[in-house]
């Protein structure tokens, strides 16, 4: 079985087209955490309601990444992700205009539904219409893509919303994922189920991938480790700077800022290293293994530093993340393309139904923290040590059923 592989101007334009929507995803995911104050002053949030709020979006996205894989390898992303997106579009619309916690949470799970196909349908689209050589880099420069979306999301919103409020900026976020669906229905080529499965007529299952032994060594990884990241990362990163770190509001946009601009050149400088130092999946699990406990590290040192610890050492902390991201192209190649997008939205369901858990446990421990006694501040790095800890066995585990692979 052969990909179908496309002129290089071809590959560039569904580049951009994909990236765009990825961007626009990345904005809806992170701006929770910039325009966070104005939620809890208008609607009276506590922290578990924020992280529930925050943690509603990745909810959403796991919902769907089963179906999505089914529907991605049978119809193809042009189809998919322009039909996603949409639903995304009611998701902002209803968020704008929700008077409530109920409605913002139903709008904000809405928009993850919608948004859900933003990655894996590219993804699945590089398998088969890119070179093998080239899945690593384009991998990285769409989660560079997705860090620019990250850093819009924090200083622009923040100085925006004065000027025009966070309703009206939904607004103007309503009518990009419009136009990305019409550059997606213009440029994006048709799905040829016939060339994706080789001539044959093997649909593939979701047994093949649950069963695989490489895709359950990264289980817990993709639960705890990458569901913990990003619940930093768009979430729980801002409160920190402002309950813990003594930021200002405005500070801790500037915060966010500064980590997601780290994020960003981070994966710009990934996206060219990563073809020469991990061509295949061996490379992948061998580089996993050196480099995952440097983020533990990071973390750890986060916790201990307490209110000393602000925007740098978060920085630090995420772009020591980046070995986490040789997982998701590395389970890409270890399927045949009839099962690519079934194995990609498996491991981003682990991926968001972590994320999910973990922002929403995060604000459950600070809240329970509180209650019993002790300060907000203990509340923090009780519920990062959470998420330390559970990073810390699943590398463990992910270590030991891959000891004998070098």
């Amino acid at each position: 079985m052969k990909n179908t592989i496309l002129p290089k101007h071809k590959a560039i334009t569904i580049f951009l087209i994909f990236a765009f929507g990825y961007y626009i995803s990345n904005v809806l995911r992170a701006i929770t955490a910039t325009i966070s104050p104005k939620l809890l002053l208008e609607f009276n949030l506590s922290a578990s309601e924020l992280g529930l709020l925050g943690g509603g979006y990745f909810l959403g996205f796991a919902l769907v990444q089963i179906p999505l894989g089914y529907l991605l390898d049978n119809k193809g992303p042009k189809k998919i992700v322009s039909i996603f997106l949409f639903i995304a579009t009611l998701g902002i619309i209803a968020f704008s205009l929700s008077s409530n916690f109920t409605t913002l949470l139903i709008s904000r799970i809405l928009i993850g539904v919608g948004v859900g196909a933003c990655l894996m349908g590219p993804l699945t689209a590089y398998r088969v219409w890119f070179k093998d050589e080239v899945q690593q880099r384009t991998n990285s420069w769409m989660l560079m893509t997705g860090a620019v979306g990250l850093l819009s999301s924090s200083l622009p919103v923040q100085l925006l919303l004065p000027v025009i409020g966070w309703r009206f900026i939904f607004v103007i976020l309503a009518l990009l994922t419009l136009l990305c669906i019409i550059l997606t229905i213009i440029f994006i080529p048709s799905w040829n189920l016939r060339e994706t499965r080789g001539g044959l007529e093997h649909k593939g299952s979701l047994k093949e991938i649950w069963q695989n032994k490489f895709f359950k060594s990264l289980v817990p990884i993709g639960f705890f480790s990458f569901g913990g990241l990003y619940a930093i990362q768009t979430l729980w990163a801002a409160p920190w700077m402002v309950r813990v770190s003594g930021y200002t509001p405005k500070e801790s946009a500037n915060g966010l800022f500064m980590i997601y601009m780290s994020l960003l050149l981070s994966f710009l400088c990934w996206g060219y290293i990563v073809p020469r130092i991990s061509k295949n999946i061996t490379d992948a699990i061998r580089l996993l293994k050196l480099g995952a406990p440097l983020n533990l590290i990071i973390l750890f040192f986060i916790i201990y530093l307490g209110s000393k610890a602000g925007a740098f050492q978060l920085s630090i902390f995420v772009v020591s993340c980046i070995f986490l991201s040789l997982a998701q192209p590395a389970v890409g190649l270890a399927f045949p393309l009839y099962n690519v997008g079934k194995a990609l939205t498996s491991f981003n369901l682990l991926v968001f139904i972590g994320a999910f858990f973990m922002q929403w446990m995060i604000g459950i421990i600070i809240d329970f923290t509180i209650y019993i006694g002790f300060s907000e501040i203990a509340g923090f790095k009780a519920g990062f040590s959470f998420v330390l800890f559970t990073s810390f066995f699943s590398y463990i585990y992910f270590f030991i059923k891959n000891f004998n692979k070098k």
